[in-house]
């Protein structure tokens, strides 16, 4: 597995994971909980922009890696 499908994979797995976080946040009675789900899906929000930015530059590096 080459880098370039290693970080594609995780963005995959993040974005995977903040709408888990999402619809726990919207699915929870529990107000400290529910803050506790938001606050964690905006911070990996924060991440998945960041890994989205690292796709980009290893795309533009290495266009063999475009579209997988």
């Amino acid at each position: 597995m080459t880098v370039g499908s290693q970080v594609k994979q995780c963005l995959s797995s993040l974005k995977s994971i903040e709408a888990t976080l999402n619809s726990l946040a919207i699915k929870t009675e529990n107000e400290e909980a529910r803050l506790a789900f938001h606050e964690t899906c905006l911070k990996t929000r924060k991440v998945i922009g960041q890994i989205e930015t690292r796709v980009g530059e290893i795309e533009f590096q290495e266009p063999q890696y475009k579209g997988f």
